[in-house]
């Protein structure tokens, strides 16, 4: 039978390959449309997002939405997730070997959602994903080619809050970029044929050389 997004987040339910699984309430897998076109990827959840089970549910949540209403979308047409799926105590930066753990989750989610643009929120997710320690602002403001997709990295909705808020320069920025995002959903919009999805990405959870797709 075939594996399905809904099976893969029961089983991550009961993950227990690191240490973060001893402080969280509850693993967040993700949420969304499962066969969306768009997928946010972010750093881990934070203590709203632990005590709901459901990513970027606080202030950057709300941000986030308020984004997504200005490209015409809603929350229920993109799948959100994050890098690691157990909240790090008191919100640190999660560590290589946590990361090393947690990754086969992602790539399975992006293996099953098959998105055709990806959307970095943050440094930690930028460089995660693209493997560069170029910032997030000499990143951000075009699309990067990978495995096939469209990544476009952007700020974390929290960094927008932290430094000035809606009206700040960040924020027009964030504006431009998810106008970009916006753009480059509509030019890989499928033109003719059954399928012209991206290159498929296909792994097995439980080998660890599926790093190497980062």
């Amino acid at each position: 039978m075939t594996r399905t997004l809904a099976d893969a987040a029961a089983e991550a339910s009961r993950c227990t390959r690191c240490r973060l699984a001893q402080g969280r309430t509850q693993v967040v897998y993700g949420a969304g449309d499962p066969e969306a076109d768009l997928m946010f990827i972010g750093e881990g959840p934070g203590f709203h997002e632990d005590k709901q089970g459901e990513p970027f549910v606080g202030a950057a949540g709300q941000l986030l939405n308020r984004m997504l209403g200005e490209i015409g979308l809603t929350r229920e047409q993109v799948y959100i997730g994050n890098i690691v799926k157990c909240r790090p105590p008191g919100n640190r930066d999660p560590q290589p070997d946590e990361i090393e753990e947690c990754t086969p989750w992602l790539v399975e989610q992006i293996s099953l959602i098959q998105p055709s643009v990806i959307v970095t929120l943050g440094n930690f997710a930028t460089k995660f994903v693209l493997q560069t320690q170029t910032g997030i602002t000499r990143l951000r403001g075009r699309v990067h080619e990978w495995h096939g997709r469209s990544v476009v990295p952007t700020f974390h909705p929290a960094a927008i809050l932290h430094g000035g808020g809606e009206g700040s320069r960040q924020h027009e920025l964030l504006l431009e970029d998810f106008r970009l995002v916006r753009r480059t959903l509509d030019e890989s919009a499928p033109t003719a044929g059954p399928d012209v999805n991206a290159t498929e990405v296909t792994v097995d959870v439980t080998d660890v050389d599926q790093l190497e797709l980062f």
